[in-house]
C-alpha cells in the first residue's frame, strides 16, 4: 500500500474546499485552491493527485477530514454523507448509495 504524506499549509482550512454535490448525479464538487496549495506545500503533482490513473484526491480529502475532526473541526454535511455511504457499502458489500443529501 502506498503511503501519502501531505502538508496542510497554514491558513488552509477544510471548509475552504466548499464541498457540495450535484443534485442530479451526486458527484462531489470542491474548490481546487486548497488542493493546489496542499500539492504545492507537499511537492506533489497536482495532475496525478486529481486526474492520474488512480486519482488520490478523494482519499486525500477523506484523510484530511479525519484529522480535521480529531483537531475539533466542525462536521461537514457532504463529507458526513460520503462517510455514511462508505460505511454502508462496507457493511453491505458495496454498490449502495443514497441520493445526494439523503444519507
Amino acid at each position: 500500500m502506498r503511503t501519502l504524506r501531505v502538508t496542510i499549509p497554514d491558513g488552509v482550512e477544510f471548509a475552504d474546499l466548499r464541498l457540495s454535490r450535484n443534485a442530479d448525479d451526486g458527484l462531489v464538487r470542491f474548490a481546487m485552491a486548497p488542493i493546489e496549495a496542499i500539492c504545492q506545500a507537499s511537492a506533489l503533482d497536482l495532475d496525478e493527485i486529481v486526474q492520474g490513473p488512480q486519482p488520490l484526491v478523494g482519499l486525500l480529502i477523506a484523510a484530511w477530514y479525519e484529522d480535521h475532526l480529531k483537531d475539533g473541526g466542525a462536521p461537514d454535511p457532504v463529507q458526513e454523507d460520503l462517510r455514511e455511504e462508505a460505511r454502508l457499502a462496507r457493511e453491505r458489500g458495496g454498490g449502495f448509495a443514497y441520493p445526494p443529501g439523503h444519507a
